[in-house]
């Protein structure tokens, strides 16, 4: 009862009514794992957030270096038209120079790079389809469950791809990559209402970093064990197994440690339950009797900001992820255990980077030295304009594989802005909807998951460094141009339409209403009033 005591007397102070649920009496179990807890549950949370979103990018990047060891590389009919080309090749790697390359037994499939391009697309099919259905069910029943058997069934995909390549060929894979897109489509709309639900908006930049700075940890480690497991000639069936079984060992930690909302967590601190219930920025007891206003969704600026925004970034990080390993060892003519090295140190770059511009973002907003707004822009051009520079200067790099690994690995560092940027601003604008606004915004962008890898497939069809050249051109202009719209029209304050009952409506609504008419409603507000922040 102290517990819900607390509760009341922090929304008291907010001005606002306290809904609290019932608790129930704690028990000796209960007790022993209160005292047990030395972390706050939040960072907890977090760094199975973290966890969680490696084991995603692990699962979803894991063929990207192994289909290099799939298909069988036999010279064809364009081999005479690449000999002509003389400085758009490169030479092979100094380990196989002066030897004649051993034929990797395991490499048994003629696919085209039309036909590769085509495979690794289609796990974003998957991922698309599920994004606005994922953060319907992580709204409606919590993030806890959606998430976690989202990645669950990821994971058994995973364990069970070399069975399905080996029985059904290309058309097998490409249905298994779609299922697996589907299992992992609610993972960010459903952390995003977890985030919502137990992070403070002061703590969300570094909060953001170290939950999706687990992309970067899994695109590391799935890099890197990859490699590993791939080197020598080995099975490319070990890295399924491997990242397969690693997906289902998240699972059960993440059953056994965390919870959908604070007020749901059995033994979470009575002192941080306070402090969470009166910090966070959510109408959670209100918000779940109305519908997600799509109506004003679909016409803010900031929410189409927001978007462009993403599909920008979506396009040059998968341009990264899918087709880094395959421009290393294709082009600059890496071997593949140096190729699953090298690829990896992209991804601890834009890690490391991530926590120093989430920290300095939060310490700016606190101090008062910019607005929550400015520091999504800024952040948000630092991790577009500097990466599109970056990878063009790769690109005329040529051979010189010391200067373009050295542009690589500039270009991700600098993408780390991307977490303190435009990637938690979906919190700051709708806290009551960050499930549903990011299903929004992750299936818009996630067709540059699907045009970008088949795209680079159509344009690269030799793996010359003009082909290249073109494909990180394009990468330049959607980068840089969905920057700008996002400068243009970018904010940082919750909406009106998040909570229409605290805000009221604008003096221009003419859509109807968002929520059902409530006679006690009070009358509209002044935006700037309440907004303010």
């Amino acid at each position: 009862m102290e517990n819900q005591d607390m509760q009341v007397q922090a929304h008291k102070l907010l001005g606002q009514e306290a809904q609290i649920p019932p608790t129930r009496p704690d028990n000796a179990l209960t007790r022993t794992l209160r005292s047990c807890c030395i972390i706050p549950q939040r960072y907890i949370l977090g760094v199975m957030g973290l966890l969680g979103v490696c084991n995603a990018y692990t699962m979803r990047v894991c063929l990207n270096l192994a289909i290099t060891q799939m298909v069988n590389r036999t010279k064809g009919v364009n081999e005479s038209y690449i000999d002509l080309l003389g400085d758009n090749t490169c030479p092979d790697d100094v380990v196989n120079s002066t030897s004649v390359a051993l034929e990797n037994p395991y490499a048994i499939f003629k696919w085209d790079e039309k036909t590769q391009g085509l495979i690794l697309s289609g796990f974003y099919y998957g991922y698309a389809a599920t994004q606005v259905p994922g953060g319907y069910l992580a709204e409606k029943f919590g993030g806890k469950w959606t998430l976690g058997v989202g990645l669950l069934s990821t994971a058994l995909f995973t364990f069970l791809t070399p069975f399905v390549i080996n029985s059904t060929g290309a058309t097998g894979l490409f249905i298994l990559r779609v299922l697996q897109g589907m299992g992992e489509g609610p993972t960010m709309p459903a952390l995003m209402i977890m985030l919502a639900r137990w992070v403070p908006p002061h703590e969300r930049s570094f909060q953001g970093a170290l939950v999706f700075g687990g992309a970067q940890i899994g695109n590391i480690f799935g890099s890197f064990m990859s490699g590993i497991l791939l080197a020598d000639g080995r099975d490319w069936s070990y890295v399924f197994y491997f990242f397969g079984g690693f997906g289902i060992f998240w699972f059960i930690m993440w059953s056994l440690l965390c919870y959908s909302t604070p007020n749901t967590h059995p033994y979470i601190s009575k002192k941080e339950l306070a402090y969470l219930t009166k910090n966070v920025t959510t109408a959670e007891t209100q918000s779940k009797k109305d519908p997600v206003p799509w109506k004003a969704i679909l016409r803010s600026a900031p929410v189409w900001a927001l978007v462009c925004a993403a599909v920008g970034h979506d396009w040059g990080y998968y341009t990264m992820v899918s087709d880094l390993p395959k421009y290393s060892h294709d082009v600059l003519k890496f071997n593949i255990a140096t190729t699953g090295t090298l690829t990896a140190l992209p991804y601890i770059a834009m890690w490391i980077c991530s926590f120093l511009f989430g920290f300095v973002c939060d310490l700016c907003i606190k101090k008062g030295w910019h607005t929550i707004k400015t520091g999504r822009i800024i952040h948000t051009t630092v991790a577009a304009t500097g990466p599109a520079i970056c990878i063009i200067l790769a690109s005329y790099a040529g051979c010189d594989r010391t200067a373009a690994m050295v542009y690589f690995v500039l270009s991700m560092a600098l993408m780390g802005g991307f977490y303190s940027g435009m990637k938690v601003n979906a919190l700051d604008l709708a806290p009551n909807y960050a499930g549903s606004l990011t299903s929004l915004v992750n299936t818009t962008s996630t067709f540059a998951g699907i045009a970008t890898p088949y795209l680079i497939g159509l344009m690269t069809p030799n793996s010359t460094l003009s082909e290249w050249r073109g494909a990180f051109w394009v990468c330049f202009a959607v980068l840089v141009g969905t920057n700008v719209v996002y400068c243009i029209w970018a904010d940082g304050k919750q909406q009106w339409w998040d909570d229409v009952r605290q805000f009221g409506y604008p003096p221009d609504w003419k859509h109807g209403p968002l929520i059902k008419e409530n006679k006690e409603r009070p009358d509209t507000v002044k935006l700037s009033d309440q907004r303010d922040r």
